[in-house]
């Protein structure tokens, strides 16, 4: 093979167009909802297993801990960062270049996560202190988790550089395998606990072990991939490498700008813990369900086009950039809306089918609901930031959003002390709800003042179309819909039965609608 090869093979690779666009958006979709499939089925093995004991509580802490900081760092500001300068240089410099810089950053990124899980690891009591402060009283279940956490910790290090290799397969246009990576970490949960409990003299160390086994399971799965695209070799260190450099330039707003979200979501939950017993349950119910739609489609599209909207910026195509945008808000509103209508809608129904079992009372379905409700009026403008922040992380600018979310963060705050009195827990969902509305709105507004976006013609008779279809569909799943008491007294056959029968109808006649109205899949090309 000549040297030129590897060059003309990874080049051949080009962005997806239009159809491309929404083919890779369904694929990630599809993999997103296995994984939240997967997610309530772990759930639920878990909790039959542990229960609510000392030793579950042990475990969700040691989990809890290197998921915040993956949450934080490696699928939020790395990738952001990452994606538009490898980007970058797929588009302009040689394929020589491209490898080093993934070589580099690799290199980079693992001898600084080797030294941040070598501290996690040797401070893993004092982490436990600081997270979870009451364990202090309890010496045994303090030494636990900090057991547990000891083996928990690498899954930090491990999934970051997963992460990388999604990064870098998701800017080549390989989508599926980064979607379908987190389905093993539900597997290994699934697979520790109902085969390696027996093996621990404390058997929910198996779920430690089942972390820290998906990690290598997850980074082994996606290296093959890596090396076919002749994208992998070994890691140097590479600081002073100029991508490196840019992208901790750009990863620092960024991650700042995570740390906001998570300082607004203690704050509800400070707030939550204030009220009646049972709010923060009851919030954390309603919230599972609205994360489905934003995960298999606003995560989706925002995952698909930053590549694209990156290739694009780098290419100074500013027309094709502006539709791009364009194409994946009308994606958006095509399906974040009637999901959002749907949950407000079947709001007792979809709480009473998951949730209305063993503890769970009649009066807590109606509690959950209420801030579902709540909740869906912002779900829209939950997937509209996805997309709008994609738009600005591809034109490397990491700051702006965070700006942004600061003053959203400040905005729900205030809103949250206004709105809890007289609403109570619905008062903190409506609250998220409202600030996102602003957050979504100022995302909009800074790309069309800085001239790189603007509304594609079409608009006003796809809202015509949208309006027709919802109205229809709303009518149709509400003269359907079965009284809540009903629910309430029905086994989980009934209620799965009766739940898929609704979405079925609801779907078919959404889409019937459309398609009477004049809507046509080729509406969605651009």
């Amino acid at each position: 093979m000549s040297e030129t090869e590897p060059s003309h093979q990874a080049k051949s690779v080009k962005p997806p167009k239009s159809y491309g666009l929404l083919r890779s958006s369904a694929i990630v979709g599809v993999m997103t909802f296995i994984s939240r499939v997967m997610g309530l089925a772990r759930d639920n093995i878990v909790a039959n297993y542990f229960g609510s004991t000392a030793a579950a509580d042990a475990f969700f802490v040691a989990f809890k801990i290197p998921n915040f900081f993956r949450r934080l760092f490696a699928e939020g500001a790395f990738s952001q960062a990452f994606v538009p300068v490898l980007t970058e240089y797929h588009t302009k410099r040689s394929f020589n270049e491209v490898q080093e810089l993934v070589r580099r950053t690799m290199g980079t990124l693992g001898v600084s996560l080797l030294l941040i899980t070598s501290i996690g690891i040797l401070a893993a009591p004092l982490i436990i202190i600081i997270f979870a402060p009451g364990f202090r009283q309890m010496p045994e279940k303090l030494a636990l988790t900090a057991d547990m956490l000891q083996i928990t910790f690498p899954y930090l290090m491990l999934i970051s550089l997963t992460a990388l290799c999604g990064s870098v397969l998701n800017s080549f246009n390989r989508f599926a395998i980064p979607a379908f990576t987190p389905v093993l970490l539900n597997v290994a949960l699934i697979l520790s606990t109902l085969l390696m409990t027996p093996w621990f003299d404390q058997p929910v160390m198996a779920l430690a072990y089942g972390v820290m086994l998906a990690g290598i399971a997850q980074l082994c799965f996606q290296l093959p991939f890596l090396i076919r695209l002749q994208l992998f070799s070994w890691p140097l260190w590479g600081w002073h490498h100029e991508g490196v450099q840019r992208i901790m330039k750009l990863m620092v707003p960024a991650l700042f700008g995570a740390s906001v979200y998570q300082l607004s979501v203690l704050f509800d939950t400070v707030l939550a813990s204030l009220l009646e017993s049972g709010s923060v349950s009851w919030l954390y119910y309603s919230e599972r369900l609205t994360q489905l739609p934003q995960g298999i489609f606003g995560i989706a599209i925002a995952t698909v086009i930053l590549p694209s909207l990156s290739r694009k910026h780098a290419e100074q195509s500013s027309e094709s950039f502006s539709r791009t945008i364009d194409w994946a808000l009308r994606l958006v509103c095509l399906v974040g809306i009637p999901s959002a209508l749907a949950l407000f809608v079947l709001a007792e129904p979809l709480i009473a089918t998951l949730f209305h079992y063993g503890a769970m009372q009649d009066s807590d379905v109606f509690n959950a609901a209420k801030s579902l409700r709540a909740y869906t009026l912002g779900l829209v403008a939950f997937m509209l930031i996805k997309v709008l922040a994609t738009g600005y992380f591809s034109r490397h600018d990491t700051k702006t959003p965070v700006r942004i979310a600061i003053k959203a963060m400040f905005a729900s705050m205030i809103l949250n002390v206004i709105l809890v009195i007289p609403l109570k827990h619905a008062g903190l969902a409506l609250a998220t709800s409202l600030s996102s509305l602003l957050n979504a709105g100022m995302l909009y507004w800074g790309l069309h003042r800085i001239g790189v976006f603007k509304l594609q013609p079409g608009w006003r008779l796809l809202s015509l179309r949208m309006l027709l279809a919802n109205s229809l569909m709303i009518f149709v799943v509400y003269e359907l819909m079965a009284d809540v008491s009903l629910w309430l007294s029905w086994g989980w056959i009934d209620r799965a039965l009766q739940v898929a029968l609704l979405v079925s109808v609801g779907v078919l006649t959404y889409v019937a609608a459309l398609f009477i109205s004049g809507f046509r899949p080729r509406h969605l090309a651009h």
